[in-house]
């Protein structure tokens, strides 16, 4: 079966995880030493998902204009849902820190779907509906965004063969002008890797193409409750965050940072960063034969996401 890609499929598997080996959690004089990434910070945006606000949120595939905006094996619905199911929901939650949470859920539909411009509508591993929240529009328009500042989000991962959640970003300019574009992925996580997540950096298209990746092993399954994960862009800086600690390079043993090479092209453009909450389903793994019936939905819950400005 072909696997349709996007530009967030590369990489994945390799370069980025190759230092997994080598990963391991800050140690704990660190994160005495480590200050919070709030402390002298203003609270610029404070999303508690008491609702789905529209004026704030688009649903659906990424805002994008030079690919279908899907990923992996499932499409991202609208908002109201695709093929009859909504996958976004203020559900009541009392681990949540106002009672409430927003849900996203998968679900395997397992038939032909007639999803726009989804390239999985006939095959059936693919016919999974699944949900993409972003502060952005796919005419260019930027409902929310940041050039610097500590971006947050406390999240539930869902356990799922095939999972793959996300808080990540993205600069304005790349959905009109995507001939160079920056994403810094604050956390991604597979749902069968209950103890590791990934974070990475990539900075798309010539000239000056790269990406950085790191695997960071936790002491907590992070499918057991609800977890804090960071971002702080600084300039050129962007330094990863979970628990509001800074994660350890593997390489130095130090808080891991990261230098945004475009940054001063960021800075000239007056471009901004803008939020997605992804759950996404992995292409790039078997198939579970058979999928079990506990396995033919999957749910990522989000409490909030803020940003704390300089």
């Amino acid at each position: 079966m072909p696997i349709m890609p996007s530009r967030r499929m590369f990489l994945r598997a390799g370069a980025a995880f190759a230092a997994v080996a080598g990963a391991r959690p800050i140690s704990s004089d660190a994160q005495q030493d480590a200050p919070d990434p709030t402390l002298g910070r203003t609270l610029v945006f404070d999303e508690s998902f008491a609702s789905l606000d529209p004026d704030i949120w688009q649903a659906g595939p990424k805002a994008t204009t030079h690919e279908p905006g899907f990923y992996g094996r499932s499409a991202f619905s609208r908002r109201g849902g695709e093929e009859g199911f909504d996958p976004y929901a203020i559900v009541a939650d009392p681990l949540a820190s106002g009672g409430h949470a927003l849900a996203i859920s998968a679900r395997y539909l397992g038939r032909p779907m007639n999803v726009p411009a989804y390239y999985g509508n006939a095959l059936p591993e693919f016919q999974w509906i699944s949900g993409n929240l972003q502060t952005a529009r796919r005419d260019g328009t930027i409902l929310r965004g940041w050039r610097n500042g500590y971006f947050e989000a406390r999240m539930r991962f869902p356990a799922h063969p095939l999972s793959f959640p996300a808080f990540w970003l993205m600069n304005g300019r790349s959905i009109l002008f995507p001939k160079t574009s920056v994403e810094i992925d604050i956390v991604e996580h597979k749902g069968w890797e209950h103890r590791l997540y990934g974070a990475y950096l990539h900075e798309w298209g010539q000239p000056g193409e790269r990406h950085e990746g790191v695997g960071v092993p936790t002491e907590v399954d992070l499918t057991s409750g609800y977890f804090r994960y960071g971002g702080l862009i600084d300039g050129d800086r962007c330094v990863l965050y979970f628990e509001r600690k800074p994660i350890r390079d593997p390489k130095t043993g130090g808080a891991l940072e990261w230098r945004i090479g475009r940054a001063s092209e960021i800075d000239a453009q007056g471009d901004v960063f803008w939020p997605l909450i992804t759950l996404a389903l992995r292409s790039d793994v078997p198939f579970p034969q058979p999928l079990r019936p506990e396995d033919r939905e999957a749910q990522l819950r989000v409490d909030y996401v803020r940003v704390y400005g300089s």
